[in-house]
C-alpha cells in the first residue's frame, strides 16, 4: 500500500509544518515536507512525492517539479556523504572543473556515482552563493567547503573516512 511509504511520525511532523500556513495555503510546505521524506527515507521517491502530493492537496506534477528543482533532493538513495561541487560559471572560472575532476579520480568515480562501499555520492551543484570562496562544495545539503584546494579535497575525503571508521 502506498500511503506505508512514509511513516506516521512523518506525517505528523507534515502537520506541523502546514500549521505554519494559512489553510488555504498549506502547499507552502512542499519544500518542508519533501526534506523530512528525505530525512526518514534518504530519498524522495516518486511513491513519497505522491504522498506528499495528497497531504496537502497538489498535484504530483507539481510537487515532482519541486523535487526536480532543487539540488537538496535525492532523487535516488546517495550515499553516506553527498559532496555537491559547484560548477556554476563562476566557480568554473576559479578551478571548480578541477575541484569535480579531482574527487571523480580521488574516489574513483564519476559525477553523479556513489562509491562501491556506499559511502560517497559525487554531484555538481548550480550556484552555491559563494564565488569568491571558490571552489566550494556542499557536504550533505549542510557543510559549506571553501577554498577547496586539491590538498584540502583530499583531507576532506581522508577526515570523513576516518570519522567514519572510527564510528
Amino acid at each position: 500500500m502506498i500511503t506505508e511509504v512514509v511513516s506516521q511520525t512523518a506525517k505528523a511532523r507534515f502537520a506541523k509544518e502546514v500549521a505554519k500556513y494559512p489553510a488555504d495555503q498549506k502547499q507552502s510546505a512542499v519544500m518542508a515536507c519533501l526534506a523530512i521524506v528525505q530525512q526518514e527515507l534518504g530519498y524522495v521517491s516518486t511513491e513519497s512525492e505522491k504522498i506528499v502530493a495528497d497531504y496537502l492537496g497538489m498535484a504530483p506534477i507539481a510537487v515532482h517539479e519541486v523535487t526536480t528543482f532543487y539540488n537538496m533532493y535525492n532523487q535516488r538513495a546517495c550515499g553516506k556523504y553527498k559532496l555537491n561541487v559547484c560548477t556554476n560559471l563562476p566557480c568554473q572560472l576559479r578551478d571548480g572543473g578541477r575541484a569535480l575532476k579531482h574527487l571523480e579520480e580521488k574516489l574513483g568515480i564519476h559525477m553523479g556515482e556513489t562509491t562501491r562501499d556506499g559511502m560517497f555520492t559525487l554531484q555538481q551543484s548550480e550556484c552555491l552563493g559563494a564565488c569568491a570562496d571558490s571552489p566550494v562544495l556542499l557536504v550533505n545539503d549542510r557543510t559549506m567547503c571553501s577554498f577547496m584546494s586539491n590538498e584540502k579535497l583530499d583531507q576532506l575525503v581522508e577526515g570523513l573516512r576516518t570519522a567514519e571508521e572510527k564510528s
